[in-house]
């Protein structure tokens, strides 16, 4: 990767479990110059210098205690930097909920912050990660990054022909993550059985390192306002059970307040500025107000149809129990690799 020899990165949410992967991935793969790790998160910072990215052995990287509802502290952050990946957020579906103002304050008024701070320096290019809980939200959660999205959009707007250029990511579950369902079924085998909301609720699914490869695709293909979706595979709640303990009972819970059947990445809505690629989509920005020059993609892309969604449950791609559990297996320490391969695909 050419474009980030001897350049910065910045990654806010760097603590966390995407930011300690992209660093791996960063100082492995890149000659990058210099990496600011950026999280409010004090005892993450500790645990992540002694147990995975010492300064001694990795000078590049600048651990750098930071929240992104602190505008100042975020411009600080920012002097040299070149391209910034946005991961910070609350995410918990509950948690936002049960507190709202919070969720708010760090989702959207964390991303006007970043957006503000990188106009007023040198910032090149700006990658924000959002989730499928964005496309036609019904939680708080979803309602905070879809309004997160539609900032990132606009401030190409903001920025001007001769700006920074922001652009969204937009995913589905990663698998393992901080939180999600994989180490939770994981914590409640021993007891042999694992609480699901409904056996045929249906999630897309990729692994951290799929997400961090797309987003390196993504400052590639970049043109400003985009939102790219990676076409990824669907799997059942119930098949994630039975990859992580197919001797485990399951006990249906009944789905959770903000929780869907489905989840949606391109809303039939957006069919008519989306662009099919081999192996993601592009939704189009509605204008371009900062180049009258299309983006170089858009002659490589195919229209989608005006009826066209791309939904969890209407996925072409799907991954059988077996598949899961060799995933599970690869990216997931906690997993149990004795359990036997039980063949219920």
């Amino acid at each position: 990767m050419f474009w980030l020899e001897n350049k910065t990165v910045l990654i806010t949410g760097g603590t966390g479990s995407f930011g300690k992967e992209c660093t791996r991935f960063l100082l492995e793969n890149t000659g990058i110059r210099r990496l600011v790790i950026f999280s409010r998160d004090e005892q993450k910072h500790v645990a992540m210098q002694r147990n995975h990215f010492p300064t001694d052995r990795y000078p590049q990287i600048r651990y750098f205690v930071g929240d992104v509802r602190d505008r100042d502290r975020l411009k600080m952050a920012l002097k040299g930097v070149d391209y910034v990946i946005h991961a910070a957020a609350m995410k918990h579906v509950d948690v936002a909920e049960y507190n709202p103002t919070e969720c708010i304050r760090t989702n959207i008024g964390g991303a006007e912050n970043l957006i503000t701070a990188c106009l007023d320096s040198d910032v090149k290019k700006v990658i924000a990660l959002s989730t499928d809980k964005a496309a036609g939200p019904i939680n708080l959660y979803g309602a905070t990054k879809l309004c997160s999205d539609k900032l990132f959009v606009a401030a190409n707007s903001l920025a001007g022909e001769s700006g920074p250029r922001f652009a969204v990511v937009r995913y589905g579950n990663v698998l393992g993550s901080n939180g999600s369902v994989v180490p939770f079924f994981q914590n409640k085998q021993a007891t042999g059985v694992l609480p699901i909301t409904d056996p045929k609720m249906t999630r897309f699914i990729i692994t951290l390192e799929e997400g961090i490869d797309f987003v390196m695709t993504a400052f590639e293909q970049m043109d400003g306002g985009e939102v790219f979706v990676p076409k990824i595979p669907s799997t059942t709640i119930s098949d994630i059970a039975k990859a992580v303990a197919p001797e485990c009972k399951t006990e249906v819970i009944g789905i959770r307040p903000g929780e869907k059947m489905h989840e949606c990445m391109v809303p039939a809505d957006e069919a008519h500025q989306t662009l099919e690629f081999p192996k993601y989509y592009i939704i189009q920005p509605n204008q371009r107000s900062w180049s009258s020059v299309p983006p170089k993609y858009s002659e490589e892309g195919i229209p989608c149809p005006d009826d066209f969604s791309y939904e969890s449950d209407n996925n072409p791609e799907w991954l059988s129990v077996r598949e899961l559990r060799d995933l599970i297996r690869k990216c997931c320490p906690k997993v149990n690799k004795t359990t036997p391969m039980i063949d219920v695909a």
